[in-house]
């Protein structure tokens, strides 16, 4: 066991290190004790994992339950108006990231078909041909814009309202619930308020697929009767906000990181075959969902701790690709390097579903930037450009870019 760190006090968010590494109080407890006690603002005594070893292990040990509804699972930073927990979540119906098996195998196998890397290589057409049309867009516009506003965002909210049967035209309320449900610094009220209207909407979205239902992944559902409206409207919810949600602050983040990093940007100009690494990299490197939650159901042995059952598990995944015995040279961005094993999809049984998904739009809307503006810049100051750092998943606000 290394030297010890000192206790930390609520879980560091502050991103003092750089707009894409970790913060430095966490890359600091990583060398020092991976696997941390960690005190909750409520008074919980919890724990931070952050060696790459050790967050494999919690993603992948099924006494680190994802349930809610078993025990407490403590908030580790001050949240306004959220009250402190008492008691444990009611489960909710079809929300299956929060499940365990057996529930959760049942309700994730319903889904495996859909997303199979087979069916993404015959989706990858569609894809590239919705990206190329956005593209087509962005070009028409008077530089500066907003990269998330103009292609970022709209470009996997189409990909996956055309994939699950939700109409595009509601995006604005479904992006806009999203992001509020998403956001960390928010009340209970107000946090509920966005995922019942996103509920209520995929409630009514999926009876009248099932009444009717098209070509596509929700109608596939509806199809099945051992699922009911709740359970669809729950597995709606999961695909609709992780489909549009973490691509898109890929790959706002992913640009920002490479108009950074322009060494790595040239080499991705004149050798394009380097995109599918330079993906993988990208996901390591900045790991845009990176935090998550067990609760341990047990007394478990992990990297030298002793996690007592019923405490809250913190995993940061950022923490774990940047992890020096892991990756060599953990905090350089090479899109040469042959990435193996980095854990921005989790690990386990809940790995990313969408991950094949995900994988092609980044490709396909990465190679589209750089080849039809190869002279794509920032149009601020880099310190100007404001970052997501009070939601769930990381990345930009904005990005004003320009070009020639």
């Amino acid at each position: 066991m290394s030297q010890k760190a000192s206790v930390p006090q609520g879980l560091p968010v502050e991103r003092d290190a750089g707009p894409f590494d970790p913060p430095s109080r966490i890359t600091r407890l990583r060398e020092t004790r991976p696997v941390s006690p960690l005190a909750f603002p409520d008074g919980h005594e919890g724990w931070l994992v952050t060696g790459y070893e050790a967050v494999r292990q919690v993603m992948a040990d099924a006494r680190f339950s994802n349930r809610q509804d078993i025990g407490v699972l403590h908030v580790p930073y001050e949240t306004p108006g959220m009250p402190a927990a008492t008691e444990p979540s009611p489960q909710v119906p079809g929300l299956f990231i929060s499940m365990d098996a057996p529930d959760h195998t049942r309700l994730r196998r319903k889904l495996t078909g859909a997303f199979t890397v087979k069916r993404m290589k015959q989706l990858e057409d569609q894809i590239v041909a919705i990206t190329e049309q956005q593209l087509d867009a962005l070009a028409t516009l008077t530089p500066p814009v907003d990269l998330v506003a103009e292609f970022a965002l709209p470009v996997p909210s189409l990909v996956i309202c055309a994939l699950l049967g939700v109409p595009y035209e509601d995006r604005a309320s479904f992006q806009a619930n999203s992001a509020r449900f998403m956001e960390r610094d928010i009340g209970l009220e107000d946090k509920m308020a966005a995922f019942g209207a996103m509920f209520g909407y995929l409630a009514q979205l999926v009876t009248g697929k099932r009444a009717d239902p098209g070509d596509d992944i929700l109608s596939d559902l509806a199809r099945d009767e051992d699922l009911t409206i709740e359970e669809l409207s729950g597995m709606g919810f999961l695909l609709l906000l992780a489909g549009h949600e973490t691509t898109a602050n890929m790959l706002a983040l992913g640009t920002f990181a490479l108009l950074e990093h322009p060494e790595a940007l040239a080499r991705l100009r004149s050798d394009p075959a380097l995109m599918p690494g330079a993906v993988e990299e990208l996901l390591r490197y900045l790991s845009v969902a990176d935090i998550f939650y067990r609760y341990a159901t047990e007394d478990v042995e992990l990297g030298g701790e002793t996690i007592p059952a019923g405490s809250t598990v913190v995993v940061s995944l950022l923490a774990a690709n940047r992890d020096p015995r892991k990756f060599e040279h953990p905090d350089v961005l090479d899109v040469r390097r042959e990435v193996r094993g980095q854990v921005a999809f989790g690990h386990g049984i809940h790995q990313c579903l969408g991950q094949q998904l995900a994988r092609i739009e980044m490709r396909a809307g990465f190679a589209g930037l750089l080849r039809r503006f190869p002279t794509l810049a920032l149009a601020i100051p880099a310190d100007e450009v404001k970052l997501r750092t009070t939601t769930h998943v990381y990345g930009v606000h904005e990005l004003p870019v320009t070009w020639a």
